[in-house]
């Protein structure tokens, strides 16, 4: 599979909404740098990059935190400040798995 900036966004994306987990992001990740192609472009060595710090996101280390993701987007040619507030609106309109994300926004801790 060849690996473009929007696959990358788009995997980051789906954690972020917990589409997936950490554990199947940083699989992915490790299988994309192993067997995987990447978009021969101006961007190769960034989304490269980008994809080698998800696959170390479950390791403690390192971590991977919601800036982090906000910093990899932003790396790959995303405005980091609209795909911080999409994330946000979604969290506020879909409340997850039990948690006042409101709350949390509003404490500054999401």
């Amino acid at each position: 599979m060849l690996i473009t900036k929007k696959i990358v966004a788009d995997k980051i994306a789906a954690y972020l909404h917990h589409d997936i987990t950490l554990a199947q992001l940083v699989d992915w990740a490790e299988h994309a740098m192993m067997e995987d192609e990447f978009e021969e472009s101006g961007l190769a060595a960034v989304i490269r990059s980008a994809v080698s710090r998800l696959g170390v996101g479950d390791v403690r280390a390192f971590g991977l935190t919601r800036e982090d993701c906000e910093e990899l987007l932003g790396q790959l040619g995303f405005d980091k400040v609209s795909a911080a507030e999409k994330l946000k609106a979604f969290m506020l309109s879909n409340p997850v798995r039990g948690v006042d994300i409101k709350a949390l926004i509003d404490e500054g801790r999401a």
